[in-house]
């Protein structure tokens, strides 16, 4: 297995088994250069979203790679602003334009249930109508694959009451300190593909002392231990840096693997570090 290797989603389309996450990089220099590390250094799938407000820089650094467009995944997300179908169609539009590009590979709904519809319209008719409009812009050219991002199964159960098209991927908060297993468990049930981000819980597991001594084991950082964790239980995760030595480390995954008693043990660490928000309780 390699960076360029692939997971086959629902709808046949193929995406790169690591992404490169550019969530907290900075708009501007360092998100363009962070991403033109990563194509360097073999990566060939790409995680923005609108609130990350940097999709124009991801867009230059692809565009200055070198590496052809058709060789790159691109994904991003619809914010908790856009709340209704025509709102959406003109998000999609807009985050074209940012990243310059002619398709995205994934669009996602960023989260389920925004604060400002929970006392009006609610997340049923708000993400019925978003999705409506991710499915157009499939049915124009304009997007490749739609997916989720924070759904539990509550939102995913009513979303597929009116969805034509099915989730491919429900993008979540996993890293060994949060594994949210009932979600991955509904999201392998749908065959929908679990995506990890944060895959290193923000830096914080990487502390986290079983998990030090795993990595010392196998003369790995932390780092390499968590990502291969999530590799290994078949998940998708997106490490995000803007050091190039860690860019290259965080994708260097693919000359070792943990045994059963390795992932055994790094599955007992739920909770080491913080949990994810309930997205039913966010206050954006």
């Amino acid at each position: 297995m390699t960076l360029t290797d692939t997971y086959t989603l629902n709808n046949g389309e193929k995406i790169p088994v690591v992404g490169f996450g550019t969530w907290q990089t900075p708009d501007g220099d360092v998100a363009e250069k962070s991403v033109i590390e990563a194509l360097k250094a073999g990566y060939r799938h790409l995680d923005t979203a609108a609130v990350y407000k940097n999709e124009a820089s991801v867009g230059r650094g692809l565009a200055n790679s070198g590496v052809p467009r058709e060789d790159i995944y691109v994904t991003t997300k619809v914010w908790n602003t856009n709340t209704t179908y025509d709102e959406t169609i003109a998000a999609i539009d807009e985050s074209l334009t940012k990243l310059g590009l002619d398709y995205v590979d994934l669009f996602l709904i960023h989260w389920p249930n925004p604060a400002p519809i929970r006392e009006t319209i609610g997340y049923e008719k708000r993400n019925a109508d978003v999705w409506r409009a991710l499915e157009a812009g499939v049915a124009a050219g304009k997007i490749k694959s739609i997916g989720i991002s924070n759904f539990r199964p509550h939102h995913i159960d009513a979303l597929l009451k009116t969805a034509k098209i099915l989730p491919v991927v429900n993008q979540l908060y996993v890293n060994p300190s949060d594994q949210q297993e009932e979600v991955v468990a509904y999201n392998k049930a749908h065959n929908i593909l679990t995506q990890a981000y944060s895959p290193l819980g923000t830096g914080e597991v990487l502390s986290v002392p079983a998990l030090v001594e795993i990595a010392n084991k196998h003369g790995k950082s932390p780092a390499q231990i968590a990502l291969k964790w999530s590799l290994q239980k078949g998940y998708l995760p997106l490490p995000k840096s803007v050091t190039p030595s860690r860019i290259v480390e965080n994708g260097q995954l693919f000359d070792f693997e943990l045994s059963a008693e390795d992932i055994a043990t790094i599955d007992t660490l739920h909770g080491a570090t913080r949990l994810t928000s309930d997205p039913d309780q966010t206050n954006f």
